[in-house]
């Protein structure tokens, strides 16, 4: 499988000449600073980032970027104890996480909802699944459309994970956590040189579930080995990651008829009121089963200080299936609501491959960072999707009783016997997708003296999705061929202030953005467009504290639309977002790090589109959303921590007719270094206990936030 990647690495450098770009690091500084694991109490780093290579595949500090992009360290992520990418998008300001149906990362980037725009160190990532946080240095998060860098997608910004790297020093690192609803997990991160540059690192998790929610429970492994090899102008990475997935799909509660919201209301009256922990489903029909096996390559070399290359391949192989049985309606005459059933299996098979040359040049006073790269991807999907029947239920009299079943509330998760079958009035349920893509791209980043600097770029994708439905043997396809700019501005009247305006534009074609379905009539239609204006100023308000504002107008456009003399589809929609984000991350004093971040935002349909009217909010999208988080050091041996998160109301879907209540959630954290080698941690989560929905897919699979919950860590360094 690595001769496929080195020999796909060669063919695509070839077909790149004269030469395509990226980040050629020496990231050992980076991987030293981030990736060593730290346990003492005493004088530690902050939450701040200073640098990146994903924003514009060439090693820029932030404050350079014109673009808004908030970096979630490993530090932060151990302090705060985040166990999930939806707990990483709390502290990110205009971005919200969904439930992702119980089985999946699902994120809204600055109103644009996607399960497909993650990456890992720059790679497309996006398979449906839930991603761990223990191999991770940092995750970063950028908004706005980025299609230059990375192709389609990527509306609303991406998400991406950059993982840990084997180091030239030796060290044994771990933790053991366990919290107070049965929850537990234990983590190894260990490290070696092996000699003449070599040096091996492993990184395992393994996780338990268990859930104040009735029934949800199950586990999931993690293992991550790397090699890495280096001299003073090349480095090669290896590595491989195994992920393993095993839980009970959870889809919530249903919303009340009345749309009054969920069951956290203040109501006794309310028919869902105490219903935070009530499971609606079958425990033994609701189950993930998800593996994955990932094999990455990356050779960076210098071929001289002006001139860099890297070149990077993954090869994937994913397999997803689960079942789901769940509320479909709001609860109606107090108790009585109707439940529906499917399952879902897909299997992927993905070669992703890119190429990157970075060269510095000089014409009269302005200096030139260049950028020129080529990127493949091949991506094969089988997708069977098959609806559950109840057919032996005394209620189930007519084919639409046997798939929607009236169910009490007493009787949510006692369900009658399930039978999963292709369903005739459903459209194509089992298909195969084959997705190719090529992109080509250049870039400019232009120094003009100590205080302008301008950045320009241009990509031209080439996709093409070839489909075929099993049930019916139809075979169709598409073909895009788009261009993606991007145009930035920098000024930087002192050293540490930066003022910056930006423009870019990204696209999505119409067969979305897992590519599983196509129809005669989406194959026909041209892309989703994306266009995004944005100005902010970034500021390094004290050596170790970073400020940035942001505002921004984002506009989606070619959404389709039903005409309405002709009644055919046409690509007339509009969607538009736009909102003010800040942020402040870093150290105040040497003692006190905090991470702070607030957005006001709203995103609307403001031409009619197929799935809703104009004027209607977009779902997942609260108004306002700010958190606060602190960590205090009082001497070299105690560390307290205290944070906040406000999120004020939304709407559950885009029908506007369930609204979820805003929630301010109070959190708190202890720190007892025991030795310099092992530290004892304490988190609380929800210390006031308050009831609150926490994520949402649709108007009746509503997340209850959990209470009360204490975690306590044991972290270890030899």
């Amino acid at each position: 499988m690595f001769r496929v990647c080195v020999a796909a690495l060669l063919a695509t450098t070839a077909l790149a000449a004269p030469a395509l770009a990226a980040d050629v690091v020496s990231d050992a500084v980076e991987f030293a600073e981030l990736g060593d694991p730290i346990v003492v109490i005493g004088d530690r780093g902050g939450y701040d980032a200073k640098d990146t290579s994903t924003a514009t595949k060439t090693d820029t500090p932030l404050q350079d970027i014109p673009q808004a992009i908030s970096v979630i360290t490993s530090q932060q992520i151990a302090d705060q104890g985040m166990v999930s990418i939806a707990d990483v998008l709390r502290t990110v300001p205009g971005a919200t996480a969904a439930s992702g149906e119980g089985h999946r990362d699902q994120v809204l980037l600055r109103g644009q909802n996607t399960t497909a725009d993650f990456f890992v160190d720059g790679i497309r990532d996006d398979v449906q699944y839930y991603r761990g946080l223990y191999n991770l240095d940092r995750v970063e998060v950028l908004k706005g459309p980025n299609a230059m860098i990375f192709g389609r997608g990527g509306g609303g910004g991406i998400i991406n994970r950059v993982t840990k790297k084997a180091l030239n020093s030796t060290f044994a690192a771990g933790s053991l956590a366990v919290d107070s609803h049965g929850a537990w997990g234990i983590e190894a991160d260990l490290n070696m040189p092996i000699g003449h540059g070599l040096s091996g690192r492993f990184n395992g998790a393994y996780e338990n579930f268990n859930s104040f929610r009735d029934h949800v429970d199950g586990h999931r492994i993690g293992l991550n080995p790397t090699l890495g090899w280096e001299n003073d102008i090349t480095r090669v990475d290896l590595s491989y990651e195994y992920s393993h997935d095993r839980r009970v799909v959870d889809r919530g509660i249903p919303s009340d008829i009345r749309g009054r919201g969920p069951a956290t209301v203040d109501d006794p009256a309310h028919p869902l009121r105490g219903a935070q922990d009530q499971f609606f489903g079958d425990p033994d029909v609701n189950r993930l089963k998800f593996d994955a096996h990932v094999f990455d390559l990356a050779i960076k070399h210098r071929f001289s200080d002006r001139l860099q290359w890297t070149g990077k391949a993954r090869v994937g192989d994913y397999d997803k299936f689960y079942r789901n049985a769940m509320a479909a309606t709001p609860v109606v005459n107090g108790d009585l609501f109707r439940m529906e059933a499917y399952q879902s299996k897909t299997n992927r098979n993905a070669v992703l491959i890119q190429n990157d040359l970075v060269a510095e040049a000089s014409t009269g006073p302005v200096d030139h960072t260049l950028l020129a790269g080529v990127d493949f991807a091949s991506q094969d999907t089988f997708a069977d999707r098959q609806q559950g029947f109840f057919d032996d239920s005394p209620l189930a009299q007519t084919e639409n009783s046997r798939r929607r079943l009236i169910v009490s509330l007493a009787n949510s998760d006692s369900l009658p016997p399930i039978t999963f079958r292709d369903d005739p009035s459903q459209p194509a349920t089992a298909a195969d997708t084959d997705a190719r893509s090529w992109g080509v791209y250049i870039q400019d980043q232009a120094k003009l003296g100590d205080h302008v600097e301008l950045i320009a770029g241009l990509r031209r994708d080439w996709f093409k999705l070839d489909f075929h439905n099993r049930i019916n043997d139809d075979r169709l396809s598409r073909k895009d061929s788009k261009w993606s700019p991007r145009l930035g501005v920098v000024l930087k009247p002192v050293e540490t202030l930066s003022i910056y305006g930006s423009w870019s534009k990204s696209f999505l074609p119409q067969s979305g953005d897992q590519f599983s379905s196509l129809t005669a009539t989406t194959a026909a239609l041209a892309p989703e467009k994306f266009v995004n204006r944005e100005v902010g100023l970034k500021w390094a308000a004290l050596p170790g504290l970073d400020v940035t504002l942001t505002a921004y107008i984002l506009d989606r456009t070619n959404t389709r639309a039903t005409d309405p003399v002709t009644q055919q589809t046409v690509l007339t929609g509009e969607e538009r977002s736009k909102g003010i984000e800040a942020s402040a991350v870093g150290k105040l004093t040497d003692r006190l790090s905090i991470a702070a971040a607030a957005a006001l935002q709203k995103a609307e349909i403001t031409k009619t589109t197929a799935a809703a009217a104009e004027g209607r909010d977009v779902a997942s999208v609260p108004h306002f959303t700010a958190s606060l988080w602190g960590r205090y050091e009082v001497n070299d041996r105690l560390g307290l921590g205290l944070g906040i998160y406000h999120q004020s109301k939304m709407f559950a879907s885009i029908s506007n007719a369930v609204v979820v209540p805003g929630f301010t959630r109070l959190d708190a954290a202890g720190y007892i270094g025991i030795t310099d080698q092992v530290a004892l941690q304490l988190n609380v989560e929800n210390l006031l206990d308050k009831h609150y929905i926490g994520l949402v897919h649709t108007d009746n699979n509503l997340n209850p936030g959990a209470p009360r919950t204490a975690r306590a860590t044991l972290r270890f360094k030899i």
